[in-house]
């Protein structure tokens, strides 16, 4: 019976910390010497014996070790009478623990070993390092190594590179100086995992030191000198060491490639992997994978060719890290159907292929291919989730990336950052207020709420779907707003017709060390016209460039014809954009058509037009607008014209719809809809809204109907347009004094302007009216736009 010595104990108790207990009742038995038969371990052997390790032996542990059956291995170990005489039975073990990262089993052996009282010899004290550093626990493997009677190059490289793949570089340079203080004289390896660790300016020092020991030329130290200056940046440093080399591996030229690759020189990688293919170096998967990334960068859909023949003619194409690359790089240079073929003769695919091939369908527009691809996925994650919710949401199918994100939550999917940066906007389309609050209640529990994306998000989405208070909180929650924050909440008050509360914030974003940009002067601008504020917008405008050094683009010029075109300034617009420095697009043009609509000028109207016709000929818009303008003036003639004009052309115009959510669905209506369940109480209840209108003294807006007919049947047409209908159902679906909110696809009427002026007063309910320009907010029979918009 051999007596543990109590440090043996100490170092057996450190070992199996953390044990299961039964192991642990195991290994005490093994502490004290008990052979096994005072404990439960006799019968245990016994019956292993007898049904499995009859004709196994202590010397058959290292064929099991090989065949990677650990746990029988350590079984017979365990269950063994016979003392380990040879040191690579432990070898084999060891190696075997680090194949399998099995670090409870590695301190079973290394326990094994102490307990036995076997003397380990250099290279078994080296392989009780390596386990203990390639399983991440660096403690015991510096503790292993300074227990070692004799140490060698191969342990301390063994804890240098594990320090190093953690990340851990200063304890990696201070077990290098250990190491030379040591005597022991430090190798290629050595080197090569303290370079990869390093800093740029510890790696130059470095460089230095590897020059005067004669490892300048060795590959393997090359390679991690690339690494370190590419993870530096310093890419001409690293290809100065590349060109330096006498001779290259796959890793040498890999890494260079990729550095081109991954920072925009795609030309570079390319040359690269051409002089390459002229050496007797073969590309692996992970050169190839680097290579087409180039190709993706460049949108070189021939170089890709080239890559894909070359892929083939060296066997791995079927190599699903390649094949997905490949899929992927059809997809950015424009090739969906080469990214499909590819696709489909892959063997095997993993989450990324999946996900790539949908994310590929997305972006050319093939959501329903996307979507019969995402169900043949064997198991989604959360990026297969959210590529399909971004689909159908970047798609015009918000109601569709909703639902989705319903059955992500069902599943139990966890969604990412992403997921939700993709939700709001898809809330925000709809004006889904209701279930954008409740995705706002998934982010706070996903833990979510302080990223700073999703919060300028938050603040768009509210803004959006009419409700700027809530919008405003959002914004007072972030603890460091940054421009994106400040312009997403400067946007939302403008788009609402708050020109006070915009102009307030504004002022507080120039005290704070945010700095205005493009987009926090459109909104401001467009604040100043939705307010009226005419003087301040000029003020405005006049000190973008020299207060702010903000050059004003064709938005903000849109924004000063509308600002002058609110106030029937038409003549001084028309001059303004003859003096403007840039050239006027249809923008411009349109904002000044608006106010032609709204002053009834005909003859501007037609002048404005015509430019119109030329800059934009297929917009619809612009002919409707025309023929409203004709309409408004009795021009039935000039209405004729425009319809004829737009039936020669081939253009129709875009149907009005209005859409309204209730109870977490969105409802959808078209002018006369009579698709909707509860059709017959919507048309009632419009028909008892215009008789209490009438009596309010309200009058149909007859030129609102565009066409040329009898008076009784114009009043039918407007009464039934899709906003009408809209509230209708608000009022028929919604409790008693909560707000109606309604999305037109279009500019909303003159004549649904002024009914729900009307209604909101009768009904005294707040109704909110998000049109193609921006937020109507009806109460108590006045609208927050003035009658401009």
């Amino acid at each position: 019976m051999v007596l543990l010595s109590r440090i043996q104990c100490k170092q057996l108790l450190r070992l199996f910390l953390g044990l299961q207990p039964a192991r642990t009742v195991q290994t005490a038995a093994l502490w004290n010497g008990l052979g096994m038969e005072e404990t439960d371990c006799k019968s245990n052997r016994s019956t292993c014996s007898e049904t499995h390790f009859h004709s196994i032996g202590i010397e058959d542990v290292k064929g099991l070790c090989k065949q990677g059956h650990l746990k029988e291995a350590l079984d017979v170990l365990r269950s063994s009478s016979v003392p380990v005489s040879d040191a690579s039975i432990y070898s084999s073990l060891l190696q075997a623990c680090v194949k399998s990262k099995s670090l409870a089993e590695a301190k079973l052996v290394h326990a094994h070993i102490i307990a036995t009282g076997f003397e380990p010899d250099l290279f078994l004290g080296a392989s009780v390092v390596i386990v203990y550093a390639k399983c991440g626990n660096l403690v015991d493997a510096c503790c292993a190594l300074r227990e070692m009677a004799q140490q060698n190059v191969v342990s301390w490289n063994a804890i240098i590179a594990a320090y190093s793949a953690h990340g851990n570089s200063e304890e990696a340079l201070s077990l290098f100086n250990q190491m030379k203080q040591g005597g022991i004289q430090p190798d290629h390896f050595t080197f090569a995992s303290v370079v990869s660790a390093a800093s740029l300016q510890h790696g130059r020092e470095f460089q230095d030191c590897i020059i005067k020991s004669g490892f300048q030329s060795d590959v393997v130290v090359g390679g991690a000198l690339i690494y370190m200056y590419v993870k530096s940046g310093t890419i001409d440093d690293a290809r100065k060491v590349f060109d330096e080399m006498p001779m290259h591996n796959v890793v040498s030229w890999t890494a260079m490639i990729a550095a081109y690759a991954r920072h925009g020189s795609g030309d570079e990688a390319l040359s690269l992997f051409y002089q390459m293919q002229g050496t007797r170096v073969q590309p692996n998967h992970f050169t190839f994978a680097s290579v087409l990334s180039a190709c993706t960068s460049l949108a070189n859909l021939e170089h890709g060719r080239r890559i894909h023949n070359c892929i083939i003619k060296n066997g791995v194409e079927s190599d699903v890290f390649v094949g997905s690359a490949l899929v992927d790089m059809y997809i950015k240079c424009g090739s969906i159907k080469d990214a499909g073929n590819v696709f489909d003769r892959m063997p095997e695919r993993d989450q990324v292929s999946w996900t790539t091939m949908i994310a590929g369908y997305v972006q050319t527009g093939c959501v329903d291919e996307a979507m019969k691809l995402f169900q043949k996925v064997p198991q989604h994650d959360a990026v297969s989730w959210t590529a399909m919710i971004a689909g159908c949401s970047q798609n015009g199918r918000s109601t569709e990336a909703l639902d989705l994100f319903c059955q992500m939550r069902q599943k139990r999917v966890k969604p990412n950052s992403v997921t939700f940066l993709i939700l709001l906007p898809a809330c925000a389309n709809l004006a889904a207020l209701e279930q954008g609050k409740q995705v706002h209640e998934d982010i706070v529990r996903s833990g979510f709420q302080s990223d700073i994306m999703v919060g300028n998000a938050l603040i768009d989405m509210y803004a959006k779907c009419g409700s700027i208070e809530n919008a405003r909180k959002a914004f007072d929650k972030i603890l460091e707003p940054v421009v994106v924050s400040w312009n997403a909440m400067i946007v939302g008050y403008a788009l609402h017709g708050h020109g006070k509360e915009t102009l307030q914030l504004f002022e507080k974003m120039q005290y704070s060390d945010t700095k205005p940009n493009h987009v926090t002067f459109v909104g401001v601008l467009t604040a100043c016209c939705h307010s009226g504020l005419v003087d301040d917008g000029w003020q405005y405008f006049s000190s973008m460039k020299a207060r702010y050094n903000v050059t004003p683009a064709v938005e903000h010029y849109c924004c000063m014809v509308n600002l002058f075109g609110r106030v029937g300034l038409l003549d001084e617009v028309l001059d303004f954009i003859n003096k403007i420095p840039v050239k006027p697009n249809a923008a411009i043009w349109g904002s000044l058509f608006g106010a032609c609509r709204m002053y009834a000028n005909v003859d501007l109207g037609e002048y404005v037009a015509e430019r119109l016709f030329e800059l934009d000929p297929q917009n619809s818009a612009h002919y409707v607008l025309l023929s409203n303008i004709y309409a408004t003036a009795g021009r039935w003639d000039g209405v004729e014209k425009v319809r004829k004009m737009m039936k020669d052309r081939g253009l129709r115009k875009m149907p009005g719809y209005s859409w309204i959510e209730v109870n977490s669905k969105v409802y959808a209506f078209l002018a006369g809809d009579k698709s909707q369940p509860e059709t017959e109480k919507i048309y009632a209840k419009l028909e008892s809204l215009a008789g209490q209108m009438k009596e309010a003294g309200y009058l149909t807006t007859m030129n609102a109907a565009l066409y040329d007919v009898e008076e009784e049947q114009k009043e039918h047409i407007i009464c039934h347009h899709s906003e009408k209908l809209a509230i209708a159902f608000g009022l028929i679906k919604t409790s008693h004094g909560t707000p109606i909110r309604i999305v037109k696809n279009l500019r909303v009427c003159n004549d649904c302007h002024s009914a729900t002026k009307f209604i909101s007063k009768i009904v005294a309910r707040e109704i909110v009216v998000r049109d193609a320009y921006r937020f109507h907010h009806f109460k108590d029979g006045h609208c927050s736009c003035g009658d401009f918009w």
